[in-house]
């Protein structure tokens, strides 16, 4: 359990398995590539999209593992790492396997849930300038943490003078940013790319609200010249559910502050349930 330096009587935690962690059982983490995670932002001892996460754990590990923890389980951790905490937080689920990396573990290998708890965050305000490179993650499907490339394209794209970066498939299709989803506004639509990617659970959120509010919106392969016929473009992920971008590669993307504000509407539409 640590504390915030800001704050000297808030709290935050590293959990296992709804237990604080030691350092024995932190250590082996530091080389465990093989597992996968969840982040949500906490208001209030209470979160947006739950079920949008659960189902996010739960397809990962059936992925990786062959099996799954139950929900009733998950959210006993996670209350509980909650609960030692301030009202407001970011919290991570990471779910890993105890039998480690290079292994083929079996049945008997029932995954373990880390649970960290850390400040709460909104994000960075923008807007973004993002480097276009072409890069395709593994198992784009699983929020996983074997993730070297996101953060050395991310290296690369600042020292060539960017905040980030977004990639396009060998195909030439733009597909997601580092952490980040994409969408754009074509002027009345939203508009999400078409290619391999992870399903965002912000992205979960923003699209059903949107549904519910009746907005216009739809999926389309994009390509890095189809950028400049639309109108405005944002990423999203588990802080926000937008950040403007200036620019893409080469590309300048004009302002979309109607776009922008549809985004967090639909956010905020979204309930905020007790965990």
């Amino acid at each position: 359990m640590t504390t915030d330096p800001l704050s000297p009587n808030t709290r935050y935690v590293s959990q296992v398995d709804g237990h604080d962690a030691d350092a024995a059982a932190l250590a082996p983490l530091a080389f465990a590539g093989y597992a996968h995670f969840t982040a949500l932002q906490i208001r209030d001892g209470r979160a947006r999209g739950l079920d949008l996460h659960l189902a996010r754990l739960r397809a990962g590990s059936q992925a990786l593992y062959g099996q799954a923890l139950p929900d009733e389980a998950v959210l006993a951790h996670l209350r509980a790492a909650i609960q030692a905490g301030p009202p407001d937080l970011s919290l991570t689920a990471t779910v890993y396997s105890p039998a480690g990396e290079f292994t083929i573990a079996g049945p008997g290998a029932r995954p373990r849930l880390l649970v960290r708890t850390a400040p709460p965050s909104s994000g960075p305000a923008g807007p973004l300038s993002l480097a276009l490179v072409e890069h395709e993650r593994m198992l784009p499907g699983v929020k996983h943490v074997g993730e070297v490339a996101k953060t050395y394209l991310l290296r690369e794209a600042a020292s060539q003078g960017h905040d980030d970066a977004a990639f396009v498939d060998r195909h030439g299709r733009l597909s997601e940013a580092t952490i980040w989803n994409l969408a754009f506004w074509d002027g009345e639509s939203v508009v999400w790319p078409r290619a391999a990617m992870l399903g965002g659970t912000m992205m979960g959120i923003v699209r059903r609200q949107l549904d519910r509010l009746g907005a216009p919106q739809r999926e389309q392969e994009l390509k890095a010249e189809d950028l400049r016929a639309l109108k405005g473009a944002v990423v999203m992920n588990s802080w926000t559910p937008g950040v403007p971008l200036l620019r893409i590669g080469a590309i300048d993307v004009p302002p979309a502050p109607g776009f922008l504000a549809l985004l967090h509407r639909a956010h905020q539409a979204e309930p905020l349930l007790p965990v």
